[in-house]
């Protein structure tokens, strides 16, 4: 069937794509050589993510679902090929230089998943799943449904399994010692014991430390009440803190500014096998930073924050490194969730002494270009 573009453009719209993809650039002078349009539901809002793809770099930005038909119109001049998936159909669709279009129409079973798509993914920790404790934390329904107002926290959690999960696969013991700095109201610290003892079948002692007494109180009594009776909660300061058995693995999760340097420090000393950590409110370097080779990074405030905040874990990355400990910085949740989505994993590796003083220099080299004292890398070297 031949039709014009712009009634091609008006039927997808009609029959609720999931995914439009653009490809087969018509000519050299087109910028992206793909883009794709993928429906999502983000705070309840019916979007549409556009990824702009060139050969080494990927554009992305949401738009509301009413501004599709406009999106498209402006780029799809210039692409010979248009795939589109619904939910039970894909059409494939191919234009000439008149602007007619042949559409090739297939039914399937979509792999993508229709919009609101984040709620039917194959998480670790399901939805309908009978975790008592989700309900007391206000995570799930009396029914185990995700409350709406914390589908974001639902899926911080479950990206966190995964990163446990992937980080425990080749974990040969039967038991595991575990210290989680900075714990707060413990979301992750429940989550993660009810994941290793329910789920892994793995004993887990773990340890969930924090200043505030009355929150400490709190996750004590929820332990109990659910018969966790490995893990347990202290008032006290990171800084210091003495681990009563051999540590195996270290979270520290939002521990605020310098925390997270003490707990990494603590983490290093006691040769924990595996780091888990997510940074926050990194203000030490954002204070000293001053470059003149690199003044653009530093003269406008937010950019000199969010540079600030990278600096700062790229430089605790190097010297995890240094410790002798293989490293990765890792996308924690999607940007459009929090802006505190990096997290650093490491697990204790054999690293060759001339990585380890590459590593070294590289944090010193970013010292030095911007005239900063790092407290990790202070209290390493």
């Amino acid at each position: 069937m031949v039709k014009k573009i712009v009634d091609v453009i008006d039927e997808i719209i009609v029959n609720a794509p999931l995914k439009i993809v653009l490809s087969n650039v018509k000519n050299k002078d087109v910028s992206y050589k793909k883009i794709v349009f993928t429906a999502k539901e983000i705070r309840n809002a019916e979007v549409f993510q556009i990824e702009r793809y060139t050969k080494t770099q990927v554009f992305h930005m949401n738009i509301e679902k009413s501004s599709l038909k406009e999106e498209l119109l402006a780029v799809i001049d210039g692409y010979k090929q248009l795939n589109v998936f619904f939910k039970s159909s894909s059409w494939e669709v191919k234009s000439n230089r008149n602007g007619e279009c042949i559409i090739n129409k297939q039914e399937s079973i979509a792999k993508i998943m229709p919009k609101g798509n984040n709620r039917e993914k194959n998480y670790i920790l399901k939805e309908g799943e009978n975790i008592p404790v989700f309900v007391e934390l206000g995570i799930f329904t009396k029914e185990y449904k995700v409350v709406n107002s914390m589908y974001d926290k639902f899926k911080q959690i479950n990206r966190f399994a995964e990163l446990v999960d992937d980080v425990l696969k080749n974990y040969n013991k039967d038991e595991i010692n575990i210290i989680d700095f900075g714990c707060g109201k413990s979301y992750l610290t429940f989550v993660l014991y009810y994941y290793l003892v329910e789920k892994k079948k793995i004993k887990a002692n773990i340890i969930g430390l924090d200043l505030k007494k009355d929150v400490i109180n709190k996750c004590n009594n929820l332990a109990r009440k659910f018969g966790y009776n490995d893990l347990r909660f202290e008032v006290g300061d990171i800084n210091g803190y003495k681990a009563e058995f051999e540590v195996d693995m270290v979270v520290t999760l939002h521990a605020c500014d310098t925390a997270t340097d003490y707990a990494l420090y603590n983490a290093i000393n006691w040769k924990a096998g595996v780091i888990l950590s997510v940074p926050c409110c990194q203000h030490e370097i954002n204070k000293q930073m001053k470059s003149d080779n690199l003044s653009g990074l530093t003269k406008y405030g937010i950019v000199k924050e969010r540079t600030a905040a990278l600096i700062t874990d790229a430089i605790r990355g190097c010297m995890l490194e240094y410790s002798g400990y293989k490293t990765e910085l890792l996308e924690f949740v999607d940007l459009e969730y929090s802006p505190k989505n990096i997290m650093i994993r490491a697990r204790k590796a054999n690293i060759s002494e001339e990585n380890k003083e590459r590593s070294l220099t590289q944090a010193r080299n970013l010292c030095e270009e911007f005239g900063l004292k790092q407290t990790l890398m202070e209290k390493l070297c």
